[in-house]
């Protein structure tokens, strides 16, 4: 038999992969740094929670293509708490984001068409762009007192078969706010080369102090703006599978023809779900609330430890719930990875994100204040005892 080439990926379990999953068969402790699941990170749930699920309108099969109004209206009085007016007309309802990328890839791509990605960035846009048949084209970020673009990177990366430019606001995993000076120069090569602006914003209602948060759902002028974004972060319900597209530009009333035939053809969208999305929406404010005081205080325990090491330094992060460490350049970080783990401390290397094969680790500031504090620990422990010569530490930018 003979298998789509699209699938052909390499499924063997990797060594760090296979470490982790013996160490805790074995029973042995973990203090697992790479948290991403809300719903196993300790946060109180509503208890009423599960209750819109049960409204009988439910029982009614509507198969609207958009998504249902009410459920449309609400992703809309999400965005006007950001101080953006968004129609629901301009509105598609998803899955996921994962499904959002995918009708929009199949929108905007033909086979062999390229969407530019940042690198560092979250590895899933391989697989998506993969199983569309699109092929996905790397553009720099640089760290330079905090992350950015640089402009001639993605300039390079763009040839005449890109369709779009991918931004992660604020990214993953470096924590970073796209700053209008950046939207800015993107909207310009968008408006060159005649190409669209997919922009996730899963992380946006999560950010520290100060950090420049705007949503780009309210568009950037002669620029097809395509935002994505669902309650798997900002209601803290992986599980619920709700998320959505907001269309904006001058071509949105097309766009979204189109997206209305593609979400026809699925169908995707239960209906007791997007029943409850009013509620779980409106009712966001606790768990983020919850969700942001740990992040903050996970934040505070890795400064305060990293101040007893001085070869590990914590890059500048904006908002998200991960941190970016920037490590002695001495082993591949694979292998700095698995000598963690015989200390009982998981941890992404960085070459996970599409950075450097050595020098980065990154840490989700998600998990259990206790779990993470103990994990720290065990990091500052194996620098200081392993890698303590100061003088191996080389530049901060990738």
């Amino acid at each position: 038999m003979t298998f789509s080439q699209r699938t052909n990926w390499n499924t063997e379990e990797s060594a760090l992969a296979r470490a982790h999953r013996l160490r805790v068969q074995a029973g042995s402790p973990v203090a697992d740094l790479t948290a991403s699941n809300a719903t196993r990170c300790g946060f109180k749930y509503d208890a009423e929670l599960l209750a819109p699920l049960t409204d009988v309108q439910a029982l009614d099969y509507d198969p609207q293509p958009l998504g249902l109004l009410r459920a449309r209206e609400a992703v809309c009085a999400y965005y006007a708490d950001h101080g953006v007016t968004v129609s629901p007309q301009r509105v598609v309802l998803t899955t996921s984001t994962s499904e959002a990328y995918s009708f929009l890839f199949k929108l905007l791509c033909d086979p062999g068409s390229e969407i530019v990605v940042p690198q560092p960035g979250y590895p899933l846009f391989d697989f998506l762009a993969v199983l569309d048949d699109v092929r996905i084209k790397g553009a720099p970020l640089v760290y330079d007192h905090g992350w950015q673009i640089e402009p001639e990177g993605f300039r390079r990366a763009i040839t005449p078969e890109t369709r779009a430019i991918v931004l992660v606001h604020p990214n993953n995993p470096t924590g970073h706010f796209t700053k209008a000076w950046d939207a800015e120069e993107l909207a310009a090569m968008c408006r060159q080369r005649g190409i669209a602006l997919i922009v996730d914003e899963v992380f946006l209602d999560y950010r520290f102090g100060d950090a420049e948060a705007a949503s780009f759902a309210e568009g950037l002028d002669g620029v097809d703006v395509y935002v994505v974004s669902g309650l798997s972060k900002i209601a803290g319900l992986p599980q619920m599978k709700a998320a959505w597209i907001v269309a904006t530009g001058p071509n949105v009333d097309a766009a979204v023809a189109r997206l209305e035939v593609i979400a026809d053809t699925f169908l995707s969208m239960n209906a007791p779900v997007q029943g409850a999305m009013p509620a779980w929406i409106a009712g966001r404010g606790p768990i983020q609330k919850q969700v942001r005081d740990r992040v903050e205080a996970n934040l505070a325990e890795l400064d305060r430890q990293l101040r007893e090491v001085d070869v590990v330094r914590r890059l500048v992060v904006e908002g998200g719930w991960y941190a970016v460490l920037r490590i002695p350049a001495l082993q591949p970080d694979e292998q700095t990875a698995l000598e963690l783990l015989e200390r009982g401390v998981w941890v992404h290397p960085g070459y996970f994100f599409g950075m450097e094969e050595s020098g980065w680790l990154v840490v989700s500031l998600l998990g259990p204040v206790e779990e993470f504090k103990t994990g720290m620990k065990g990091i500052v422990d194996y620098f200081r005892t392993h890698q303590a010569d100061n003088n191996c530490l080389v530049s901060v930018k990738p």
